[in-house]
């Protein structure tokens, strides 16, 4: 009898589970390039992620699908500041992460004090430890 491949379910441990296995994501960025490598990052991490490039649009899909598990958001959107979409994560508990080209100063991002920074560019890692950062704030 032959041992499962190295890599099989019946060798994992749940230490191998990806970070973000079963969670949903959405990603709020007007630019496409950008948007698509958060959604391999998310993806190739164990996550679903859904891609929308501007706030109405974000909006419309928290009401259509709102068991969203963590939202990034772009502080700019279509050069326009994406607070409406903040405020209303904000309103419903949701957690998300601000992605920006400004500084983390910046007056969009003053009125949620709680929500991570990542700022563009940005290397993998610091992306996924901010989300899981604020997916850890969310549970306790």
């Amino acid at each position: 009898m032959t041992s499962p491949p190295t890599g099989s379910p019946a060798n994992q441990s749940p230490s191998d589970e990806p970070p973000f296995a079963g969670k949903r994501f959405l990603i709020v960025e007007d630019e496409y390039l950008i948007a698509l490598d958060i959604q391999q990052v998310l993806e190739s991490a164990g996550a679903v992620a859904t891609c929308v490039g501007s706030a109405a649009d974000a909006l419309k899909k928290l009401e259509a699908e709102p068991a969203y598990d963590l939202v990034v958001l772009d502080v700019m959107l279509n050069r326009k500041a994406s607070t409406d979409v903040a405020n209303a994560l904000t309103a419903r508990g949701m957690p998300f992460v601000f992605l920006t080209g400004m500084p983390g100063n910046s007056a969009q991002m003053k009125g949620f004090p709680t929500a991570p920074v990542v700022e563009k560019p940005y290397q993998e890692a610091q992306l996924i430890s901010a989300l899981k950062l604020a997916l850890s704030a969310t549970s306790l």
